[in-house]
Order: structure tokens, then sequence, then C-alpha cells
């Protein structure tokens, strides 16, 4: 559902084109979490029908960011920024110029007049990617002045605070000031119990991989110790964790399966538009389809009348000249003719 701001700017477009485009914006908002690349699709799909519309080219520039699109993501968010007059994505363009390899010309948006111009929220987002510029650049100790601000020991809490809390802990820990990292970080994660910053999923220390994999050294000494009806019941505890396994194939497709419908239901009225001008067009070639068949018969029936009044000829060569078939046929009807006088001559 696209709010009340979006649809007041879809509204300067025509009812077809603000139909379609209002379409793939939603899909934009609904894929750019679970599949960055399908919406990143969507967006250049309203981007193409809406490109004069500040909302598209920001959405667009979202979208190229989160997949990684640095040069796309940076042209859409300036476009943006000359429609709409806002600063407020300052700070992912400025992250665009690091994943471009040019961190200096991040420090120049981090120091520009617009930067000035922003609330405390992207402010804060803006001093997060000056810090990794300048750890980009080799600062290290730079990189953890810029984010000691006094937001760093606010007791208000919020995502921003989180990822700036966060970020100072990793400023920290290549500055080599491990301790102070460790205990940043924990208040950071702290702070984040909903993951709404995010904080959790950059915390890579945190994380618990588990092998599924069998061991075949270990299986091999558990197969060694245990008797004939022990190995019986393996395959039953095989038996028995597959349809667990089954159900959480068929759970993943069920939620496949509703991403789909939700996308194809906000799309349906532009499809049977489009199957309507194709069943004319399947019409009009039915039609051609059938009055060369009646051609076509008419001309055989002509043949055919042709071949019945010639004359009659006696001989096998004459009726195989006269055939109407096929040349293999004709070749089909000489052989079994010629079998069937040899197999007489033998029998004589």
């Amino acid at each position: 559902m696209l709010d009340k701001a979006v649809r007041h700017e879809l509204s300067g477009l025509t009812r077809e084109v603000a139909v379609q485009t209002g379409a793939h914006l939603a899909a934009v908002n609904y894929f750019i979490e679970s599949d960055p690349e399908r919406a990143w699709q969507h967006a250049e799909a309203a981007r193409k029908r809406g490109g004069r519309l500040g909302v598209v080219r920001e959405t667009a520039g979202l979208a190229a960011y989160r997949t990684g699109r640095y040069a796309d993501a940076l042209a859409e968010l300036r476009t943006a920024r000359r429609i709409t007059g806002s600063n407020e994505h300052l700070a992912i363009m400025a992250d665009c110029e690091r994943g471009l390899g040019r961190p200096e010309r991040a420090l120049e948006l981090a120091r520009s007049e617009e930067a000035k111009t922003l609330d405390a929220d992207n402010r804060i987002e803006l001093k997060i990617v000056e810090s990794g510029a300048r750890a980009d650049l080799g600062e290290f100790d730079a990189a953890v002045v810029v984010l000691q601000i006094p937001e760093l020991e606010s007791n208000r809490r919020s995502p921003s605070l989180a990822r700036l809390r966060f970020a100072y802990s990793e400023a920290l820990k290549a500055a080599k000031r491990q301790q102070e990292a460790e205990s940043w970080r924990s208040r950071a994660i702290a702070e984040d119990p909903d993951g709404s910053a995010g904080v959790n999923d950059l915390d890579d220390d945190e994380l618990e991989v588990y092998d599924l994999e069998w061991d075949d050294d270990d299986e091999d000494g558990e197969q060694d110790d245990q008797d004939g009806q022990g190995g019986d019941d393996a395959p039953r505890s095989a038996d028995r964790q597959k349809p667990a396994q089954d159900a959480h194939a068929q759970d993943g497709e069920i939620d496949e399966d509703d991403e789909d419908d939700d996308l194809e239901d906000s799309t349906d009225d532009l499809d049977d538009q489009a199957d309507d001008l194709d069943d004319d067009e399947d019409d009009d070639l039915d039609d051609e389809d059938d009055e060369d068949l009646e051609d076509t018969e008419e001309a055989d029936s002509d043949t055919v009348s042709a071949g019945s009044t010639a004359p009659s000829q006696g001989s096998g060569d004459a009726k195989a000249e006269n055939a109407t078939g096929t040349p293999f046929e004709v070749r089909f009807e000489h052989g079994g003719r010629e079998d069937a006088d040899r197999s007489a001559d033998r029998q004589d």
C-alpha cells in the first residue's frame, strides 16, 4: 500500500500510467528486504513510466543501493534531490562514493553545506559514513574521533543511536582498542532488542554456525559399536525426520507463492487489457488460417478431378507415374508390387 504523499505525486500521471507505476513502486517496497534484485527490476520498470517524479527516482536509487549498484544509486539520488530539493539521502550518497572507491568525495559531502541542513538521525548516519571513509584512507584514529559526538553518550534510544555505537565499536577495534570496542559493541546490541537497527545482523562475532553434515569418521565409529538391531534404528530415525523436512520445504514454497500472489493481484487489471488485445489478434489470425485452408481444399479437389478424367493405363509403371502420392509413397508402392511378383515366381 502506497502512502498518501506518493499517491498524490502519481496523480500527475495519466490514470493508466499511474496505476502501472504505483504497482511497481509497491512491489519495490514489498521485495526490498527479501529479494533486492527483484525490487530493482520493479524500480527500473517504474522509472521507465514515471521517471520525472521525485519519488520514483528516489525509490530507484534506494533499490540500486540495496543491490550494490552504487553508480546507479548515486545518479538516481542526485536526480531525486534536484527534483525534490531534499538532502535526506545525503548519507547514502556519501556511502555510494565509498562503494565506488572514492572516500575523498564522501568526506566532501560530509563537510558540505547541505550536511548542515540534516535532522539529527540523518546527521548521525552521515557521521557513520564519514568515519568509514576515514578508515578507508587508513586514518583509524581519526575515524574514532569523528564519532565522538554528544549523541554517543545520550540516554535516548533509537535505531540510529544503536548504529552509531556499533560503528564506534568497529572504529575502536580497527584502532587496536579491543577492550573498549567490546564494551561499546555489547551496549549497541543491548539497545537493539527488536533488531530494528540491524545491529545484530552486522555482529558477525555473535553468529554461531552449526555443521549439519555427517562426519564420516564418527559415523563409521558408531556403526562399529552398533549390533544388527541398532543398525536398523538409523533408517527409522531418518524416516521420522523426512516428513518434518518435507513440511519445512512445503512451507517455504507456500511463502513464495503468497509473495507472487500478492504481486500478481496488484497488476491483474493491466494483464487483462493485454490479454484482450492478444485475443483480438489471435481471432484475426484464425480467420486468415480458415481462408487459407479453404483455398487449399479447393485446389486439392481440382487436382483430384483432373486425375480422375485422365486415361487409365494398364501397366504398373504407368500407374506409378500418374500416382498423386509423395515420391516415398510411389517408391513404396512399386517395391510392394515387385516383392509380390517375386514371391509368386518362387511359388510356381
